[in-house]
């Protein structure tokens, strides 16, 4: 059954100067005319979309191939998001105050105030079941689904694109005899 998933490409372009312009019409060209696009970190372009599949991995590495063919020459994906996120970011998402947040039982932060989506989900999840003697969480899950259900797949792909098993060039999977060794610095 599809689904809607609601994620963000990050891609870092060559050195070089990129009209904004082009970029968005690149995007717009590759068939996402409904994506947000982000110029305003030189260097990066990021891709907000909503995509429906039924898989979210597969929908986010079929986004990014796309796109990555449309981008210019030399341009490789970087990161997918939601992965590491901000309380504000899931408050935001979910139509409270990041105060409702802190209010309630979270995971703890992994990195400088940011969490890891799928921790994130599950405490907004028993967050939102009643308990007796305590008012209900008025969280709009229902707003937040299609991001929290990218989310899971978002980090899979990152920590692929990091362990060097899709090429950030064309999205591709890398047999794992063409991988690189892992270096281990010796004392």
């Amino acid at each position: 059954m599809a689904e809607e998933f609601e994620f963000e490409l990050v891609f870092a372009l060559p050195e070089g100067e990129h009209d904004a312009f082009a970029l968005s019409d690149a995007v717009f060209e590759a068939g996402f005319e409904d994506a947000l696009v982000g110029t305003g970190q030189a260097g990066l372009v990021g891709v907000e979309l909503e995509v429906e599949g039924d898989d979210a991995e597969v929908v986010i590495l079929d986004a990014a191939r796309a796109l990555i063919k449309a981008l210019p020459q030399g341009t490789v994906l970087r990161e997918v998001r939601p992965d590491l996120v901000s309380l504000a970011d899931v408050a935001e998402k979910l139509e409270v105050k990041r105060q409702a947040l802190q209010q309630r039982k979270m995971p703890l932060p992994v990195s400088g105030g940011l969490y890891r989506i799928d921790e994130m989900v599950a405490a907004v999840m028993e967050a939102s079941k009643p308990k007796k003697g305590q008012r209900r969480a008025r969280m709009n899950i229902a707003a937040a689904s299609k991001w929290f259900r990218a989310g899971m797949a978002a980090r899979k792909v990152n920590a692929q694109l990091t362990m060097c098993e899709i090429d950030p060039a064309t999205i591709e999977r890398s047999p794992r005899s063409e991988r690189e060794e892992p270096v281990f610095l010796r004392p």
